[in-house]
């Protein structure tokens, strides 16, 4: 298939952000694998930070997933605990350290520079960049992450007697508002956008 030289300059790019990124990551006390789980544990709701998701949303072994955790664990940026939906596995949460640790990102500053080089309109680069990790993600049968407000399951407002404003369908769970902006292992894009 052919393509656009600067389609294959902007995948280029894309590329050597990441590696630039990454080398920001090595000045500290954790390694890239380390880094990518703290983000996601940050970014996922609390169905969805499991080992199992973990691994899925790397796109990795469990294995290599349950080391990194370990590691972390270790070293004090996770704590482990029993699922609160399954007994039989484990979830984790970020600890203050990790929190502390995040809001050092070296992944920051390359944000920063996005909204200098696009004067603060970030959306026109957004919308490209979500379609072709959709395409990346239906290519190589991955799954979505998306947030739950996108999500063919969520449910806006369904109880209002309820404590939180919305629900999930699927697992039948209340949902406050920030867990509508979470993403989540199951979410099921409600329509192709």
């Amino acid at each position: 298939m052919p393509v656009s030289p600067e389609a294959l300059e902007a995948a280029h790019l894309i590329e050597r952000l990441e590696r630039l990124a990454r080398s920001g990551e090595q000045s500290g006390r954790l390694n890239p694998a380390q880094w990518d789980a703290l983000r996601y544990l940050a970014r996922a709701n609390r169905f969805s930070r499991t080992p199992a998701a973990l691994a899925d949303y790397l796109a990795s072994t469990r294995g290599t997933v349950s080391r990194t955790l370990a590691s972390l664990e270790y070293k004090g940026y996770v704590s482990r605990g029993p699922s609160a939906r399954d007994g039989r596995s484990v979830e984790f949460a970020l600890t203050p350290k990790a929190e502390h640790a995040l809001a050092r990102d070296p992944l920051r500053i390359v944000a920063t520079d996005i909204e200098q080089a696009t004067d603060g309109n970030v959306a026109k680069l957004l919308d490209g960049l979500r379609r072709t990790l959709r395409n990346s993600i239906a290519r190589n049968n991955g799954r979505a992450f998306g947030a739950c407000l996108s999500c063919w399951h969520f449910r806006v407002r369904v109880r209002l007697s309820s404590r939180t404003p919305h629900h999930c369908g699927l697992l039948d769970e209340p949902l406050s508002e920030a867990d509508s902006r979470t993403i989540c292992v199951e979410q099921e894009p409600a329509a192709a956008a």
